[in-house]
């Protein structure tokens, strides 16, 4: 799908980040777009971001909703139906995603759900309502954002990360599963996984807004954990206040976002030239590159101490885990 101009599109999770930046990049090639968030406001803000360079005539649309809701997914198809007065849609990219739930030992059950509930069965959700209006286009493509916590369950030796990286494995497995179901039996569609490494998001913020453990509001109950867990990582904490821990996660989720890589709009731009490419595997950064490869030489060795040194001494991820 080489041209996107006047096609119909769909984006989850088009409230911040890569979601925004991919509105915002379809849009000004003259596709029309959906996307759904949870915030209104950040919908509102994508919208205008969107429309500043979209030709005339280009429909951006905007709907409030949690991916993680089957009937809301239902509730947007049929808000898409409406609002571009039509029957099919031509991109779908579910891109929607929280991190949370690190440990499965550890961690608060409902987190853990939460976070697979949106990362996976977010995708999940949205492919099964939409599945009739992409059957119904001439042409469709299904874009599913995974992570390289899709081959690769760690963000380092020091730190659990189950929920995100289940969710993303998941992700993968299954998009892959898609484009022989798609060739067999729907030969006008076409699935892709979207495997970005560190890229520039609030994706860390969002997480904890949406979770109930945003960093500057952090109950002492939180913080504790917090303490509990840098001491497991034997980080010495012991003078630090309770402020100074929620100064301090504040700090480490815009560093995340401001001293990445990769930035959002440079990863849509990526995503999008893979679509058009017909591109079903899209590594996003320098340092996914690197990471996959590091994987495939030696996955025996992908979960030891010395494999993460070797990944950040190569340079990936800035010094920052994904």
């Amino acid at each position: 799908m080489r041209d996107v101009e006047g096609r119909i599109a769909v984006v989850t999770g088009g409230g911040s980040g890569m979601g925004r930046e991919l509105v915002q990049q379809l849009a000004a090639s003259g596709c029309h777009v959906a996307t759904c968030d949870v915030s209104e406001d950040a919908l509102a803000e994508t919208k205008a971001y969107a429309e500043e360079t979209a030709p005339a005539g280009t429909v951006v649309s905007t709907f409030v909703a949690n991916v993680s809701d089957e009937r809301q997914m239902l509730a947007f198809r049929d808000f898409v139906a409406a609002a571009h007065e039509t029957d099919h849609i031509n991109l779908l990219f579910n891109n929607a995603g929280i991190g949370g739930g690190g440990s499965f030992v550890l961690d608060d059950r409902a987190e853990w759900e939460s976070t697979f509930s949106v990362c996976w069965g977010g995708v999940y959700a949205c492919t099964r309502a939409f599945m009739p209006m992409l059957m119904a286009s001439s042409e469709g493509h299904v874009v599913n954002t995974s992570s390289v916590n899709g081959f690769w369950a760690s963000i380092g030796p020091g730190m659990a990360h189950t929920a995100y990286s289940a969710a993303k494995f998941a992700v993968k497995g299954f998009t892959e599963a898609l484009i022989t179901d798609f060739r067999l039996n729907a030969p006008h569609l076409r699935a892709s996984v979207v495997m970005p490494g560190h890229i520039g998001t609030s994706i860390i913020l969002n997480s904890g807004r949406y979770l109930g453990r945003e960093p500057k509001d952090l109950t002492e109950e939180q913080v504790g954990q917090i303490r509990a867990r840098f001491e497991r990582q034997g980080i010495d904490v012991t003078g630090a206040s309770d402020e100074d821990i929620r100064q301090g996660a504040q700090a480490m989720a815009e560093l995340f976002r401001d001293a990445a890589p990769t930035t959002a709009a440079q990863a849509a731009t990526v995503i999008l030239d893979g679509v058009r490419n017909d591109r079903w595997r899209i590594l996003v950064g320098a340092d996914a590159e690197l990471l996959d490869g590091f994987v495939r030489e030696a996955p025996e060795e992908a979960y030891e101490p010395a494999f993460a040194q070797r990944v950040q001494n190569a340079g990936a991820f800035g010094g920052i885990t994904p």
